[in-house]
């Protein structure tokens, strides 16, 4: 109060008005009273100003914040749309490389088996599949086109296990009616040969998977072992006689009981007699590895090839040998020359076919031979010269 007094004395004014003149006295409480109405009128007027100042910038605010959320549904509605148009792109891919596939499956394999055949353990699951398709497009219609590929893939896989079986079977009754034993094969296979040559196994560990989580689909661990079982059984009927071993096909005595040409007396036969001139080649009749060469009694000069699993094809009376033990042969390859060394009496080759060292009729074997690639003599030579 003494600092107010100071500063808003008591003053006096004077007025004149018509010659008369008058005093007006101004008090300290009405000066302060002024004063401090002033300050107030100044204050609220600042207050004011900011209150609108900030009322400014939180509208700015806010409308910027909505345009914020409203570009980030917009950014969010455009990526959901990309992805859908990613996965459409992606399933379009896909649905091209499937056509490929089975294209190509289909010209050099023919069209794979659709429906199961009794006894067969792969089933069709078309049904199936198709109601797994109609659930997934029904919860997320833009997985509808991955769903539909899904289902052909795994139509795919079951046609082509098929195929693997049903050739599997054709080999298993054709190496069954030549007197092999095929489950011995398959058995000589899973110890990693299927050759009938043994052999160790080994190398890094690869594990097979088809899912993210490192699992292999039953489905597909199916198809790998029927092409497994197909390829041993394949290749067992590849090592098979299928070739003439002797150019000139005249044959001058049979397989099985015979007048022996010299007693004369019933005797046994176990091979097939080709008649040709000396000198003439003598082809190996399958593929497989020399296990004899050299001089038999009664064979004269004679070559043995091992074929696997107890196969082994004999060729005697030789003149001349044009290999030697532990070569690697293939059907067509030249051998030896047309003799008549031995228990002979002239220039031809006997030819014999044994199982487990018992001879059998060599005929079938080589009449089987249009069950498989017919032997092509300028593809042996370029064979031969590689190996």
């Amino acid at each position: 109060m003494a600092w107010a007094r100071a500063h808003f004395p008591e003053r006096e004014f004077f007025m004149r008005s018509r010659g008369q003149v008058r005093f007006i006295r101004v008090s300290s409480r009405a000066q302060m009273g002024a004063a401090g109405a002033v300050v107030l009128g100044a204050l609220a007027w600042l207050g004011t100003l900011l209150a609108v100042a900030l009322m400014h910038i939180f509208a700015v605010h806010d409308a910027a914040s909505l345009l914020g959320r409203e570009a980030r549904v917009e950014s969010a509605e455009k990526r959901v749309a990309a992805y859908r148009n990613s996965v459409s792109s992606v399933a379009d891919d896909l649905k091209r490389r499937q056509d490929f596939i089975e294209k190509m499956a289909q010209a050099h394999l023919g069209e794979l088996p659709r429906d199961a055949r009794p006894g067969e353990t792969v089933s069709n699951s078309a049904s199936a599949a198709a109601q797994t398709v109609a659930k997934v497009s029904a919860v997320v219609p833009e997985a509808g086109p991955l769903a539909r590929l899904e289902a052909r893939q795994l139509a795919f896989v079951e046609g082509l296990t098929r195929y693997a079986d049903r050739r599997a079977e054709a080999d298993t009754r054709h190496l069954r009616a030549l007197g092999l034993n095929p489950d011995a094969m398959l058995a000589g296979g899973a110890r990693g040969d299927g050759h009938g040559y043994g052999g160790g196994q080994g190398g890094p560990l690869e594990l097979l998977s088809t899912s993210a989580n490192g699992t292999l689909d039953p489905r597909f661990a199916r198809l790998g072992a029927s092409l497994a079982r197909m390829d041993v059984l394949e290749h067992n009927v590849q090592r098979l006689p299928q070739a003439l071993p002797a150019s000139l096909q005249y044959i001058s005595s049979g397989f099985g009981y015979r007048a022996d040409p010299f007693t004369h007396q019933g005797a046994f036969h176990p091979g097939l007699d080709f008649r040709g001139p000396k000198g003439a080649p003598i082809y190996a009749a399958a593929r497989g590895v020399v296990s004899f060469a050299g001089v038999k009694s009664g064979y004269g000069n004679c070559v043995e090839v091992d074929h696997g699993n107890g196969l082994v094809t004999r060729y005697a009376h030789m003149s001349a040998f044009h290999t030697h033990v532990g070569e690697a042969v293939v059907p067509g390859q030249i051998i030896g020359a047309i003799g008549s060394t031995g228990r002979s009496t002239g220039p031809h080759l006997h030819f014999e076919v044994r199982i487990d060292n018992k001879p059998v009729n060599p005929r079938p074997f080589l009449e089987a031979a249009t069950h498989v690639p017919q032997v092509n003599r300028s593809a042996i030579a370029a064979e031969q010269g590689n190996d």
